[in-house]
């Protein structure tokens, strides 16, 4: 029973990718319709009309012209269908890339793309001065209405270079710039930190001795010091004794003591 119910979902599994490869095929090649009438509209109407409108009478007037108007004006007079905003825009783009290039004198290669609901084009053109691409969004159904176009000229090598070369000046000045910024940044911080770790490290003041009371001097008796003075006596009576050459200081008797300043 299994094995049953797998080989029935192998064959749902390859009928459905059948179904689809044949609805893919199917949308492909009407896909591919319109991506063949986009470019031939593209480069045999749009472009050499934008091209020949570009300083004339009528692009004064489709300038004046309200949107409404310049796409009843456009359908009535060329047969195409147009964006009233997107044809004004288009008309300032062919404008400036014609003084670039100069005349278009051919139309070469035509490609196209379908990016969901848009059909873009691109139509290679060559010019008196240099060549140009010129790139037209188209609305992804049966009316084909131009939404948009641009005259994009095509630099030449020597401008490619000289681009190349200032953006590569420019890239390299600003990476450099934001070197010596990012230094100048980290040598402030080095100097802040400096400062602030010689603050830090800054003896503290020493507190104040405090203040003692003064000692007042010990009061001297004035009476003499009679031990002191019967030392002294008995000290002079035996010097004495010792001059005369007596034995003893019993005949000697001291009155007084002065002292004398030398």
């Amino acid at each position: 029973m299994k094995k049953i119910t797998t080989l029935l979902s192998m064959i749902a599994f390859v009928v459905c990718l059948t179904g689809c490869s044949g609805e893919q095929a199917q949308m492909t090649q009407y896909e591919q319709a319109k991506i063949e009438y986009a470019t031939q509209v593209a480069a045999t109407k749009f472009v050499p009309y934008l091209a020949s409108v570009v300083g004339t009478q009528d692009a004064e007037m489709i300038a004046e012209y309200t949107p409404e108007e310049v796409e009843v004006l456009t359908g009535q007079q060329q047969e195409l269908n147009v964006d009233g905003y997107g044809m004004k825009a288009a008309l300032i783009s062919f404008e400036s890339g014609l003084e670039a290039i100069g005349e278009i004198t051919a139309i070469g290669e035509v490609s196209a793309v379908i990016d969901h609901k848009e059909i873009i084009v691109d139509v290679n053109v060559e010019g008196t001065k240099k060549n140009a691409v010129a790139q037209l969004i188209l609305t992804n159904d049966m009316f084909m209405k131009m939404k948009s176009a641009a005259l994009n000229p095509i630099d030449t090598f020597e401008e490619s270079m000289a681009k190349a070369g200032m953006n590569t000046l420019i890239g390299m000045g600003s990476v450099f710039a934001v070197l010596i910024l990012i230094s100048l940044i980290i040598s402030c911080l080095g100097l802040l930190s400096g400062t602030g770790k010689k603050q830090k490290s800054a003896p503290a003041a020493k507190p104040s001795a405090p203040s003692v009371a003064p000692v007042a001097a010990p009061v001297v008796s004035a009476q003499p010091n009679l031990a002191s003075d019967l030392e002294l006596i008995a000290v002079i009576a035996a010097a004495i004794a010792a001059y005369e050459g007596a034995t003893s200081t019993d005949g000697f008797v001291v009155r007084s003591i002065r002292k004398r300043a030398f």
